[in-house]
């Protein structure tokens, strides 16, 4: 049966008191489709995420929109854009899921039990850094709330702060390169970085000692438009920057050019370097620790399995 928006062309009208009357009665199972693709960023991209056709994802978010009588979002042949009223009801969908997943928390404590949803998000790459305690903590945190769901997020570190701040992410792990007020701050670890070239830029053959100040001035950099770290600019002082890369992956790509001197996490560059893809450049002098820490919203709704989860990380910290 087509719905109403698909039939007319339009939404049906209603007044303010009715869409708010079916609103309040609305079932969660269209706003929790509809949070899926915005954060997806589209309706094709949505699908592997909530595991349903395409027709079925664009079945439902017409059903919301004329449930709430207002149109949420572009679709079709215009790029996924939500309109205004999407980007509210969005925003307030995610204070709808956190009061829920409260009262669940509320729910499972007179139970004993710690339930609900933790979405942690983590900058891309840090899987094969050995100093991270993620994936410890949350082994432990499995066994200490078995019924606890964890939704995992990689991205980038904009949108994990933006993500924070909104409620879409509970807590994030991220390189601070400068003092943030609006968060509550854990320091986690250190970050080791150092400065690479290819096996076929002019500097991989040369020993350390022999590449002076002539060498990196004429040396094409890149700057790494995620990230302004004053260590770094310190150090290595001001260069001839020729290309700009938003993460650590483009970063290495720009380097295996073999025109390129850029800086990698030493945990990410080691096979690398193993197999004489790349080398690090005088390390004893460029090498830079970044401080990864633990952001969360500091006037968040009392959380018990977020605490649980960030005891567990100090815990796992504290013995690295």
């Amino acid at each position: 049966m087509a719905s109403q928006l698909i039939e007319n062309g339009n939404l049906p009208k209603r007044s303010g008191d009715v869409a708010i009357s079916m609103a309040s009665a609305m079932d969660l199972k269209l706003f929790r489709i509809f949070r899926a693709v915005v954060e997806a960023g589209g309706f094709t991209a949505a699908q592997i995420e909530l595991n349903i056709s395409l027709a079925a994802i664009s079945k439902q978010i017409s059903d919301l929109e004329i449930r709430l009588g207002m149109r949420l979002c572009t679709r079709g042949r215009e790029k996924f854009c939500l309109t205004e009223e999407g980007k509210l009801i969005y925003e307030a969908s995610l204070e709808l899921f956190m009061a829920l997943d409260n009262f669940r928390e509320r729910v499972g404590n007179v139970r004993g039990e710690l339930l609900g949803d933790l979405n942690i998000a983590v900058i891309d790459n840090t899987v094969s850094d050995a100093g991270s305690p993620l994936v410890a903590a949350l082994k432990a945190l499995q066994e200490k709330a078995p019924k606890a769901r964890v939704r995992l997020n990689v991205a980038p570190l904009e949108e994990i702060e933006q993500g924070i701040l909104k409620g879409r992410f509970a807590v994030g792990i991220v390189p601070v390169y400068s003092a943030r007020d609006e968060f509550k701050v854990v320091p986690l670890y250190e970050e080791k970085s150092e400065l690479y070239c290819s096996n076929t830029h002019p500097l991989f053959a040369m020993a350390d000692e022999d590449i002076g100040e002539k060498c990196l001035a004429e040396a094409q950099f890149i700057d790494h438009a995620y990230a302004v770290h004053k260590e770094k600019l310190k150090l290595l002082g001001l260069r001839n920057v020729t290309a700009v890369a938003t993460q650590v992956e483009a970063v290495a790509i720009l380097i295996m050019t073999g025109r390129y001197l850029g800086y990698l996490p030493t945990h990410w560059a080691e096979s690398y370097v193993q197999r004489d893809m790349m080398r690090s450049i005088k390390a004893h002098a460029f090498s830079i620790a970044t401080p990864v820490k633990l952001l969360c919203k500091p006037n968040a709704p009392h959380n018990p399995l977020l605490e649980v989860f960030l005891e567990t990380m100090q815990g796992r910290t504290e013995k690295l």
